[in-house]
């Protein structure tokens, strides 16, 4: 026993630190070229939001008494909810990165040059439908029977909590949509950073182990049931740096290697020469 809760104890850091990671190569790469040009402001937007939700979700579960004695209820025969401390301090962490990330679209703080892509009506729509979704549903636990404190037998406070972790799970399948959309009308990923892609799979793969063996620590596969959106999360997630890596090793691998270099180079000295021209015209 004491060697699986070493191995989760290990899988449990590992991942905190692969994902944690993954966030810092996309900002120093927009830092080092001045530019967000080869990416989309949907990403780190959509991102932000959804980690908000994940945030609002492992603080319900791990420090809730409300909601933490309602999981109990729910899962008898697996009383204690697969959200550990690491997972709150990652999800802090992560909102933190995302939002600074978003923030460089921002040309008035960055100062860095931009593309022509917006976040877009389709994005803007999904995030008024989650929050929009999310209000009708606090609004129907509280009119139900038990006011939300009923879990046994009708609509309760978790319920809201798993609402939320949905919607993190509805936008990890749909935020990386307009990023792949970008690589593909760019026939590129220059400017995209695939050293975050690269962490971020290890992530997935580690997280799904942990609640593996999460659930097998408890004695009972409805750890799975009771925490889906964590072993979802991580599923998706390999699935959708798997097309990243393809785009950027197979399908555009000339243009994101070498080829990828010059144009990079080509546009930054391009943009030295533009402002050594606005000099001279002073």
């Amino acid at each position: 026993m004491a060697s699986a809760e070493a191995i989760r104890l290990a899988k449990a850091v590992s991942r905190t630190a692969s994902w944690s990671l993954s966030f810092y190569p996309q900002p120093l790469l927009n830092i080092r070229r001045r530019s967000t040009r080869g990416t989309t402001p949907a990403f780190p937007f959509i991102n932000t939001l959804g980690f908000v939700s994940y945030l609002t979700y492992t603080l319900a579960l791990y420090a809730s008494p409300l909601i933490r004695s309602q999981y109990a209820i729910r899962n008898p025969s697996a009383p204690n909810p697969t959200v550990r401390f690491n997972d709150v301090v990652f999800t802090v962490h992560a909102v933190i990165l995302s939002s600074l990330a978003w923030s460089m679209f921002a040309p008035r703080l960055w100062g860095f040059s931009q593309g022509s892509q917006g976040v877009g009506i389709v994005i803007y729509g999904i995030a008024a439908g989650c929050l929009l979704s999310v209000t009708a549903l606090a609004i129907v636990i509280v009119a139900s029977p038990g006011g939300g404190y009923e879990p046994r037998d009708g609509w309760a406070w978790i319920d809201l909590v798993y609402g939320i972790s949905y919607l993190k799970l509805l936008i990890t399948i749909i935020k990386y949509v307009p990023q792949i959309h970008t690589n593909y009308k760019l026939k590129s990923t220059v400017g995209w950073s695939i050293e975050q892609i690269l962490m971020d799979v290890v992530g997935g793969v580690l997280s799904v182990g942990q609640i593996v063996i999460d659930s097998l620590l408890e004695g009972d596969w409805s750890g799975l049931t009771g925490n889906p959106v964590k072993f979802v999360l991580g599923n998706v997630t390999v699935v959708a740096d798997a097309v990243f890596l393809w785009q950027h090793y197979v399908l555009y691998r000339k243009r994101s290697g070498v080829e990828g270099k010059v144009l990079e180079d080509d546009g930054e000295r391009r943009r030295l020469v533009g402002e050594e021209e606005e000099d001279d015209g002073q």
